[in-house]
């Protein structure tokens, strides 16, 4: 199903095309293409509460509610994308409210379906058709905004059309000479509140040709309004996984094996059930829990048990994958082919590098969570998931429920960077209840969180260029050894398999997200992108910024080398090759100037980098030095950000701003060990990660362009680790071609 990418909005809209509004027992229907069904909204109403279509209901007390169906995990959605409806709808935003959207094909992600499998939206036919009918209700990839704008503008649009119509019935007029505003309707002296026509509006007929709102006077849009989300996190009344209660519940801690085809061997069951509270140790094949009136109980026991596990064949660790990562080089899949670099290369003086990326944590603030409950055969789950429809569908197939039995509440998320894709703790949370017969809390401990994470996957990189005369760059090959972690992380929470069934079936498979962004953004005619799939024994799943964080590092890495090589100043040096690509040269431009950029010289500790994402386009400029103590330490980073249009500055502001000290902190930090098949560190406190005094001090420009919005939430973590060592090089001298940034590395090489 294609959707719309031109850069002008639709004006108009008809009501096939449209989410088409009615009262509670008239429903909604969509129109999708060729689909042989049509569906309906499962939303809930009060007696004094009106829905006008999937995305919107209004009270009579006036108070509008939007309907999300995207997660909140700090990203702001639940704030930008009511600012969507409430500028179309004509709404005070000091009515407006939230509400978690619930399981129905009506909220899929088709974007995110299209853009799964790399940046050339390839699509798998029935597999992605199926997702997009029964499941892939899914938050990531920074798609809320540019997924769900123009289904949300329509839907603010048709109910304000059914309050226009409702209010022009009382005033004989035409609804075409109404509009609305602050809550009103309003058509010259006369005003009506929303509250006040609620009723009639719902039950009233849809128009036809229904226009969004034009102009930028007296709009929400492009406003910084306060987040709604902000109070109750403040105050401590926001809800997530872990503050569920229910009667009768009790909480669970779980253990699970070593990274591999692990098995459980053995436990000390009567040390767990000497301890007072536990009421019961449940074990599988791959893990074991014991269930207590409270949880440090039940954790307690836990450790006490002693569990021992199994694992055939061998076990993971550091050499093991740095091994695979070279062996990888050995066969390779062509994913981008521009010109001819085969003949580019031919007899010519070729400059090469090598880069390498650890393993890298989520290390997200809030534990892995869920809370289930089981009553009548029809089972609750609280969890704060991506995917809630999946998490659904895996906690119903652990205990071989009916999936429409089962009702998931999608909580906030205390950050997630990637890793709430992952469901397995859905099936664990229903076993237990099932086991139970009561509702359960299971939480993984922080050292259980860290050990089973789906890291971020290693990747080492063989780049090589010819340089042209004047600072040119005549041919560009990327060759880039990964794990093939999208076609991992579908396997796990699409096809039902463990981690090690996926990683397993999915070695040495190519998939061009692996390599997303690898293309330089430069004006290069001669451009190869190789995959080289690595099975590297450790499974791994999305990250912030998915591939492009390595992307970012190999590409910006290199074209600072070959400035140098080439003795030009790293800013000319880029911008000598934009003239292709505008927006991020304007991007650069203004960030040189607003950090003054004295050139990146010895000396100068400034390093440049720059990447264009989803639709947007950033540059970065870091100072950065190594300090007393031998670490890096990071003093200044300067963004500028084009997104297109800009829904909430002060969000996107926010959100570059957590992806640079995201980024700074898996560069500076937060390295991963693999031992025996242990992933380490296990405490959030042995990352290194920066603290409050590591900050640095921020500067963010945000460009406003008429294109339409892109995507922000991962767009700044991909340039910041190659600005800070582009900045080291400049402070030192030393290259440093690895993530983390913990040592120099080599040199550039020439070869004929």
């Amino acid at each position: 199903m294609a959707v719309d990418r031109s850069l002008r909005f639709p004006r108009t809209m008809t009501r096939r095309g449209l989410l088409i509004g009615g009262g509670a027992g008239v429903g909604l229907l969509i129109g999708w293409g060729a689909w042989p069904r049509t569906y309906r909204p499962n939303l809930n109403a009060t007696r004094d509460e009106r829905i006008f279509n999937a995305f919107v209901k209004i009270g009579m007390d006036g108070h509008v509610t939007v309907v999300v169906p995207q997660v909140e995990m700090g990203q702001g959605v639940y704030t930008t994308l009511p600012q969507i409806v409430a500028d179309e709808l004509g709404a005070d935003w000091r009515t407006i409210g939230v509400e978690p959207a619930p399981i129905n094909p009506l909220y899929n992600n088709s974007l995110f379906v299209e853009e799964w499998d790399g940046d050339n939206g390839e699509r798998q036919g029935l597999t992605n058709l199926w997702l997009l009918r029964d499941g892939l209700m899914v938050t990531g990839g920074s798609t809320s905004v540019r997924g769900f704008e123009d289904r949300l503008r329509e839907a603010g649009a048709a109910a304000r059309a059914l309050l226009c119509v409702a209010a022009a019935k009382r005033w004989d007029a035409d609804w075409r000479a109404c509009d609305t505003g602050s809550g009103f309707v309003t058509r010259g002296e006369d005003r009506v509140r929303f509250g006040e026509i609620a009723a009639e509006a719902a039950t009233a007929k849809l128009p036809r040709d229904i226009g969004l709102r034009e102009g930028r006077n007296n709009r929400l849009t492009g406003q910084s309004l306060p987040r709604l989300d902000a109070p109750s996190k403040v105050d401590g009344s926001a809800q997530y996984a872990a503050d569920i209660r229910l009667p009768d519940m009790v909480y669970a801690s779980i253990a699970q094996g070593p990274i591999g085809n692990t098995r459980l061997k053995s436990i000390d069951r009567r040390a767990a059930e000497r301890i007072a509270g536990v009421l019961a140790v449940v074990q599988t094949d791959g893990w074991v829990a014991v269930v207590a009136t409270n949880w440090w109980t039940a954790n307690t026991a836990l450790l006490a048990m002693r569990p021992k596990f199994e694992t055939t064949g061998g076990l993971a660790d550091d050499r093991k994958i740095d091994a695979a990562l070279d062996a990888a080089f050995e066969n390779g899949t062509r994913i981008t082919s521009i010109g001819d670099v085969g003949a580019a290369f031919r007899g010519a003086q070729v400059l090469t590098a090598h880069y390498r990326i650890g393993l890298a944590p989520h290390a997200a603030i809030e534990p892995v969570s869920a809370t289930a409950a089981i009553d009548h055969g029809e089972m609750q789950l609280w969890i704060g998931t991506q995917v809630p429809g999946l998490a659904g569908q895996a906690a119903a197939r652990a205990i071989g429920l009916d999936p429409a039995k089962v009702t998931v509440h999608p909580m906030l998320i205390g950050g997630s960077f990637g890793r709430r894709y992952e469901i397995e703790i859905a099936a664990q949370a229903a076993i237990l209840a099932q086991k139970m017969k009561r509702p359960v809390q299971l939480v993984w401990s922080r050292a259980e969180d860290m050990r089973q994470d789906r890291f971020r996957p290693a990747a080492a990189a063989r780049m090589a260029a010819r340089m042209a005369p004047g600072g040119r760059i005549e041919a560009w090959l990327g060759k880039i050894a990964t794990p093939a972690t999208t076609a991992e992380l579908k396997a796990r929470i699409v096809g039902s398999v463990g981690a090690h069934e996926a990683m397993t079936a999915q070695a040495g498979v190519s998939v061009p997200a692996s390599v997303a962004g690898a293309v330089p953004p430069y004006a290069i005619p001669n451009v190869a992108i190789d995959l080289h799939p690595a099975g590297i024994g450790v499974p791994t799943g999305d990250w912030r910024g998915r591939a492009h964080g390595a992307s970012a590092f190999f590409t910006e890495c290199f074209i600072d080398e070959l400035a140098a090589s080439q003795g030009i100043e790293p800013f000319s040096f880029r911008m000598g090759l934009l003239g292709d690509n505008p927006r991020l040269a304007l991007c650069l431009s203004k960030c040189t100037s607003l950090g003054g950029w004295n050139g990146g010289g010895p000396g100068t500790a400034q390093g440049l980098a720059c990447h264009s994402m989803a639709g947007s386009h950033v540059a970065v400029m870091a100072e950065a030095r190594i300090g007393d103590d031998g670490r890096v330490k990071v003093d200044r980073l300067v963004a500028v950000v084009d997104c297109g249009e800009i829904i909430n500055p002060d969000i996107v502001r926010q959100q570059v701003a957590g992806g640079m000290i995201f980024g700074m902190s898996a560069a500076t930090g937060a390295a991963v060990s693999i031992e025996r098949g242990l992933a380490g560190p296990e405490q959030l406190g042995a990352l290194r990660l920066p603290r409050l005094v590591d900050a640095p001090r921020i500067i963010i420009e945000l460009v406003g362009t008429p294109h339409r919005a892109g995507g922000v939430g991962e767009l700044s973590v991909a340039p910041v680790g190659p600005a800070i060592a582009n900045a080291l090089f400049a402070a030192t001298g030393r290259r440093y071609r690895s993530l983390p940034l913990l040592a120099p590395i080599g040199g550039m090489e020439t070869k004929s």
